[in-house]
């Protein structure tokens, strides 16, 4: 049996939800701004240096590193590999940062030594 088997009751239970809704609902305030999506839990401060960004970057895949490292030796078999692959891309990523960032030091470099 389906509350949805007629129009009438499909009518009945969305007034019911609407008047739930209204008494028990959360209260809103007008004035308060919508909630951000959960996806928004963690954001970057605007206009941050690109040095900085990469500073952190780096360590991010550090910690990642040692975790799948972590991981890898506490598997086996398939799974063993799979978390091996993703250290070794983890790696290649901290390698692609980090000489990016000597390139961003090599001007400064360049110019100190004039």
């Amino acid at each position: 049996f389906s509350p949805y088997a007629s129009p009438d009751t499909r009518t009945l239970h969305d007034a019911a939800e609407r008047a739930l809704n209204h008494y028990f609902g959360p209260a809103s305030r007008p004035s308060e701004p919508p909630e951000k999506p959960a996806s928004h839990v963690f954001s970057v401060i605007p206009n941050q240096d690109t040095e900085t960004l990469l500073i952190h970057a780096s360590q991010t895949l550090a910690a990642v590193d040692v975790m799948s490292t972590d991981l890898a030796f506490e598997l086996e078999g398939k799974q063993r590999h799979v978390a091996l692959a993703i250290q070794q891309m983890v790696s290649l990523g901290a390698l692609l940062v980090e000489q990016t960032l000597e390139r961003i030091d090599q001007p400064r470099a360049m110019h100190l030594g004039e």
